[in-house]
């Protein structure tokens, strides 16, 4: 069974955002937290919520199935960043001119699944 939650639209740039998803790849989600709380970047902080979901859209699932999941056996089985809508922008410049600004935006994908013995 894989559970996994997906964030839409988190304002930052895909390419920060996935320094930090390779962190947590193929980790239990215990270790994974715990990386997540001493990471520097902020992207750490939507990866983690994410994170978290996915583990809770886990213990949800093994509910309605009747069965019991041990968040300790849980790994990360899939973590990947997708590009999201870009915002386009303008910034103002000398002479009365302006250059376009390209805000971009994320979509994180967790997915967690018990470990298999």
């Amino acid at each position: 069974m894989e559970a996994r939650a997906i964030a839409k639209h988190i304002r930052m740039s895909p390419r920060k955002v996935r320094l930090v998803v390779d962190l947590i790849r193929g980790r239990s989600v215990n270790e994974a937290i715990a990386v997540l709380r001493f990471s520097k970047k902020a992207a750490a902080v939507p990866v983690t919520k994410t994170l978290q979901s996915a583990v809770a859209n886990a213990q949800d699932l093994a509910d309605r199935d009747g069965e019991s999941v041990d968040v300790d056996e849980l790994v990360v089985s899939r973590a990947f960043v997708d590009e999201g809508p870009t915002l386009k922008r303008w910034r103002a410049r000398a002479m009365g001119r302006a250059t376009p600004r390209r805000r971009r935006t994320s979509h994180i994908t967790v997915a967690v699944k018990a470990k298999e013995n």
